[in-house]
């Protein structure tokens, strides 16, 4: 297992972690055209006092070979925030080498620290890595079913209020 770093992105890590957004798109036979994120859009959002996520960065040798992307959802039940995971990417070439596992550690030691009680992520039903949260202890909350609007439809509902 090679050895690897964990940190948290700092601003000049933008265009890397396009670079991984890209790349989890690819992964998930995406269209690229289907990521708007620009890096100005990861600065503005992901740095700063009102950001909305937060990044990991994991290295090994000094290059930059993944990244946890994240940010706190609340939970009713819990009476907590609760980290959601929204993207976990480590390059193909670094893939097994125990990279994600450091990502996934240190997210778990982030939650606990600030008194996150769970730790929250979606998976396409064909990705291996299920086997890989699996074996980290996840469990498939296969009663709970991902709903979504997207953008188009949001304007459309909205359009609707006060009719």
């Amino acid at each position: 297992m090679s050895d690897t770093t964990i940190r948290a992105a700092v601003p000049q890590d933008a265009a890397t972690i396009l670079g991984f957004i890209m790349g989890l798109a690819e992964f998930e036979h995406e269209p690229r055209e289907t990521v708007r994120a620009t890096v100005d859009t990861i600065r503005r959002d992901g740095f700063g006092d009102d950001r909305r996520f937060e990044t990991l960065i994991a290295e090994q040798g000094g290059r930059a070979v993944g990244m946890a992307l994240f940010f706190p959802h609340y939970s009713t039940w819990t009476g907590t925030p609760v980290l959601y995971l929204e993207d976990l990417y480590v390059t193909p070439e670094a893939r097994g080498s125990g990279a994600g596992f450091a990502l996934m550690t240190a997210l778990a030691e982030i939650a606990s620290a600030r008194g996150w009680k769970r730790l929250d992520l979606s998976v396409l039903d064909w990705n291996p890595a299920r086997k890989f949260y699996e074996q980290l202890g996840m469990s498939h909350e296969s009663e709970w079913l991902l709903y979504r609007l997207d953008e188009a439809q949001i304007e459309a509902l909205a359009r609707t209020a006060g009719s």
